[in-house]
């Protein structure tokens, strides 16, 4: 095989996202050859060249698996927790192949997250230019007027770049009041910071669908694995196979 770019052959190895790749990358955790590369565009071979990160020989992923879990409240979105609080990996049971998350709920954030050791398509389905849709049923302290709701819908600034366009329903009129939040990027917090720009603090936030991809009944805690129609959807939204 000819040389590729080392963030691709992480991705496609099932390491991590090619983002998250990138980043192992510039921390100086890969190594080729026996010596520490951390400079983006470098290149390997991964059919002749001694390829580790973090100590580990790096292996093609044996087969590609596709997790959906309820991510409960009070776990991490991380594969490695320096305060050895409860990840995501802790509630990833009898799977063999090393997977990862792909993209992130905050700590106190839930529902549906996936997991899979393909990074081709972890990258596509968290890469904003896919404008694969995320929605969160979102629990605030108060309504927005209808002023807010638009505005809201049409982007509000965040770390001075305004929005995209977001999907906003009220799905339950209440002193506390159910929302249904659907965005086509996944800024940090973002849904969190967007009510917090009108003065609101959400209470509770569940993901409930990526994509055309349901959380379902799956239970806090639960996972299931994607049926292979599932995951070709999948695939054609980002503009991957048989798109």
């Amino acid at each position: 095989m000819a040389e590729e770019r080392l963030q691709k052959i992480l991705a496609r190895a099932g390491v991590a996202s090619r983002r998250k790749a990138e980043e192992l990358i510039l921390a100086g955790r890969v190594w080729v050859n026996g010596a520490v590369v951390d400079r983006l565009g470098s290149k390997a071979d991964p059919d002749h060249d001694h390829i580790k990160v973090d100590g580990r020989l790096l292996r093609p992923a044996r087969r590609l698996v596709y997790l959906a879990l309820n991510k409960p409240d009070k776990v991490v979105t991380t594969v490695h927790d320096p305060e050895r609080r409860i990840t995501v990996m802790d509630l990833v049971r009898g799977v063999k192949e090393r997977v990862f998350p792909v993209g992130r709920l905050d700590y106190h954030s839930e529902g549906l997250l996936l997991l899979t050791n393909d990074g081709e398509l972890a990258q596509r389905i968290t890469c904003a230019s896919s404008h694969v849709p995320k929605t969160y049923l979102v629990k605030v302290n108060g309504a927005l007027t209808p002023e807010q709701e638009e505005q809201f819908r049409t982007g509000v600034p965040l770390h001075g770049r305004r929005t995209a366009p977001a999907g906003l329903r009220l799905m339950k009129r209440a002193v506390n009041p159910w929302y249904e939040v659907r965005l086509i990027e996944g800024r940090q917090n973002q849904v969190r910071v967007m009510f917090r720009h009108f003065g609101l603090l959400v209470e509770k936030l569940k993901r409930v669908r990526i994509g055309h991809l349901e959380l379902g009944r799956l239970q806090p805690g639960e996972m299931r694995h994607l049926s292979a129609a599932e995951v070709e959807r999948l695939k054609r939204a980002t503009g991957g196979e048989n798109a």
